[in-house]
């Protein structure tokens, strides 16, 4: 939108130019989604305690958590309404991949939304059925993969790509690339609202997965830094970055309400959106098994839930004190801020290791 009014500016205003530069725009997405979050965050915050709108807590978990009951839940819909409007004011609305994104973001956003509504104010302890949840997911996601494979118009843009290797990639078709970007969207939505479990566990996590993969999509939407790093030339792909400042800057400014002791929790709204738009992302640059390193902890987190219900299910036995795996150091004595702050550092060591992969071929 303001990017319209600057072109539109800049023919007759030559500064007005300088905001086709997708690197500026980003700096400001992200200081937009965080001064909309500020701004707005307070009153919703207020307005979700009126209305009760407040956080079960589970018995059986640990005890320090019993003391959230009723803090206020589906704060996340203040990082996609903040995402939204930044993406709509500072990207270009022309772009197929900005559209995608937020479809994606604002899709899974709404099948999370209906899950906490039933959840919260309802008291439906079940929510929205799995069933459902996951026919909801699973549409959204195969309609993005089935519109991006029609859309490719360059082998790269369906290929699998393997880090560290210059030249090893794997074609896919039209059935594998649709599945994979099926599991990878639906899968890292899934696994950052598994890792949602502890004040602010979860959402410094995806800012920093959001901000590596910004460094991705710009490479991948460069022609000249894309072959000079190996990396597939995705036309168009650049203007991903706007869209995931804005991510970075929303999910900073959530972090200064949600850090312990949490004012307010993302719940479903959040998490599965925030995963599902990560998941979108590494699918459009092609660096799904990149996100699979970076977003380490998300996995870790899902692995952890798999394993326990897997040996219930086949041994009548449990591997960990409790699934996801947070709540099972919390019970083996570690202190919230412990293990949210531990969890914090392997993030970044595995964005470290994920960035790596930009020159390590």
């Amino acid at each position: 939108m303001l990017l319209t009014l600057a072109q539109w500016l800049g023919a007759d205003i030559r500064a007005f130019n300088v905001f086709s530069y997708i690197t500026l725009r980003a700096v400001l997405a992200a200081l937009t989604a965080l001064v909309i979050s500020f701004v707005i965050g307070p009153a919703l915050i207020r307005r979700l305690t009126t209305l009760k709108i407040g956080q079960a807590v589970r018995n059986d978990g640990p005890q320090s958590h019993l003391v959230k009951a009723g803090t206020p839940t589906m704060g996340g819909s203040l990082i996609l309404a903040a995402i939204a409007i930044t993406t709509l004011l500072w990207a270009d609305l022309a772009n197929q991949y900005v559209w995608l994104a937020l479809i994606t973001l604002l899709g899974f956003g709404a099948v999370g939304w209906v899950d906490d509504w039933r959840k919260v104010v309802e008291k439906n302890p079940r929510g929205l059925p799995a069933r459902w949840k996951y026919l909801w997911q699973s549409l959204i996601a195969v309609g993005v993969a089935v519109w991006l494979s029609w859309s490719a118009h360059l082998p790269a843009q369906t290929e699998l790509i393997v880090p560290f290797f210059k030249q090893v990639v794997m074609p896919l078709g039209v059935v594998g690339f649709v599945l994979l970007a099926y599991f990878v969207i639906v899968g890292s939505s899934n696994a950052v609202n598994l890792t949602d479990g502890a004040d602010g566990l979860a959402i410094l996590p995806t800012v920093m997965v959001a901000g590596a993969l910004a460094v991705f999509a710009y490479v991948a939407g460069h022609a000249v830094f894309s072959k000079y790093l190996g990396l597939p030339h995705i036309p168009g792909a650049g203007e991903l970055v706007v869209f995931l400042a804005a991510m970075v800057g929303a999910g900073l400014a959530f972090l200064w309400f949600n850090a312990y002791p949490a004012e307010v929790f993302m719940g479903d709204v959040g998490a599965l959106a925030l995963g599902a738009a990560l998941g979108v992302v590494a699918v459009i640059i092609r660096q799904e098994i990149v996100l699979f390193i970076m977003g380490g902890v998300f996995v870790m987190e899902t692995v952890s839930v798999m394993l326990q219900v897997g040996s219930f299910k086949l041994r009548g036995k449990r591997i960990f004190l409790m699934a996801p795996i947070h709540h099972h150091f919390e019970l083996k004595g570690w202190k919230e801020t412990q293990v949210v702050v531990r969890f914090w550092i392997i993030s970044i060591v595995l964005v470290l290791v994920g960035l790596s992969t930009l020159k390590l071929r």
